[in-house]
């Protein structure tokens, strides 16, 4: 059941960069928000890349523990390692190689059986079928996500986690968004479902579950927030990390001068579409949620428009992480203060304050942030402090031997 001023998160996908850009955001949410703790919240929706954070934040994670987990990856116990979104789909490239000369062979009868009535191309059309369906393999992922959820404390089972977790995917064969979490669709393991949300067509296969086909939870909605509104939850805090870019608005904040974007080629075309279809969908969403929805508060945090560093980043890049996040992390709290006296009311209503010392300090950065928190954080500082007076004793004796008797 839950409680009658339930709060939620809800996180958009993005790639790995939106995962990135979201970690650093919550973050600086988690430390400049009084009364609220984001990794004990009522409710939590994750969509594509966003389900991984969501999974975390359900099992007890704070934002500042996946920031090591995911970003500073050399301090922590169990890092996640880039290169498993990397490695090919090698059983998805044999079984469509195996089925190849059959696809061949029944292409040539087609055609020689009646020459004049289709097409060459027509005829071997069907060879299509060998193409793959994914070029990575996504099966590391899911591994990945199980032992991270098999430690002592956490769980890989929706029904035994202390709070409700959704995690949006589309069944591919109707084109309906799927809630794994939900009544009927809570037997899944989150590994499997966040595996399923975040496959995104042409780059991860489909995942099979319950034989049917599900693929990236982003091609019905961007944020699917209304599935924890449903349930009553009063405040959402929704991160979205791709927005479209406005070069002339860029151009004007002297925030860079990139020129006409069609000057970049295909890639920026397309992710300028992309941007665009998703970021105007997603405002739809938030024009029902006031109407459907009146007695909520739904805020948005989104990278602004004039965001030349979010926007020329490819969204599958993972190298420039610690950067990325740490922009994430600023603007952010620039954004915190920018809002300020808008959000101090509603947040207010729901017994949360906005820390001004947290923000005040705009020289604080994120690694500070995330290092300085949680059991790993600590653990970290006391050894800094031991190998410190370890040092010092070490001076004091060398000083010590080199005094004449």
């Amino acid at each position: 059941m839950v409680k009658s001023n339930a709060t939620g998160v809800a996180l958009a996908g993005g790639g790995p960069l939106g995962a990135i850009y979201e970690l650093g955001a919550l973050v600086a949410l988690d430390e400049a928000l009084s009364g609220l703790d984001l990794a004990d919240c009522d409710l939590y929706v994750g969509v594509s890349s966003g389900s991984f954070i969501t999974a975390g934040l359900a099992n007890g994670m704070t934002p500042q523990a996946m920031y090591r987990m995911f970003i500073a990856t050399e301090v922590a116990d169990d890092p996640f390692e880039p290169d498993l979104l990397m490695r090919p789909a090698l059983a998805e490239y044999g079984r469509r190689l195996t089925a190849l000369p059959e696809l061949f062979l029944s292409a040539a009868r087609s055609y020689l059986e009646a020459p004049f009535s289709q097409g060459f191309f027509e005829s071997f059309q069907r060879l299509a079928r060998a193409i793959p369906v994914g070029l990575f393999d996504n099966s590391g992922i899911g591994a990945y996500l199980a032992d991270l959820f098999a430690v002592p404390g956490r769980t890989n089972d929706f029904r035994e986690l202390r709070h409700k977790l959704f995690i949006v995917a589309t069944d591919l064969d109707t084109g309906a968004a799927v809630p794994f979490g939900a009544p009927g669709w809570d037997d899944v393991p989150i590994a499997e479902a966040v595996k399923a949300s975040a496959a995104l067509p042409g780059l991860f296969p489909p995942v099979e579950i319950g034989g049917r086909h599900y693929v990236d939870g982003a091609l019905t909605k961007t944020l699917h927030a209304s599935v924890a509104l449903k349930e009553g939850a009063k405040l959402m805090i929704c991160v979205n990390p791709l927005v479209p870019f406005d070069a002339d608005l860029a151009a004007l904040q002297d925030s860079g001068e990139p020129g006409l974007l069609v000057e970049g080629g295909l890639p920026v075309l397309m992710a300028q579409t992309f941007r665009s279809i998703i970021h105007s969908r997603m405002q739809v969403g938030m024009g029902r949620y006031q109407k459907e929805f009146p007695d909520a508060d739904v805020v948005l945090f989104e990278p602004s428009r004039d965001d030349v560093e979010m926007f020329f980043t490819n969204v599958f890049s993972y190298a420039d992480r610690e950067r990325l996040s740490e922009h994430a992390y600023q603007r952010t709290r620039a954004e915190l203060r920018r809002r300020h006296d808008e959000l101090e009311l509603v947040f207010a209503r729901h017994g949360i304050a906005i820390d001004q010392g947290a923000l005040s300090d705009e020289g604080r950065s994120l690694a500070q942030s995330a290092g300085g928190k949680g059991r790993q954080g600590r653990g970290l500082l006391r050894a800094a402090k031991r190998l410190d007076d370890t040092l010092d004793r070490l001076e004091g004796l060398l000083h010590a031997s080199r005094q004449p008797a």
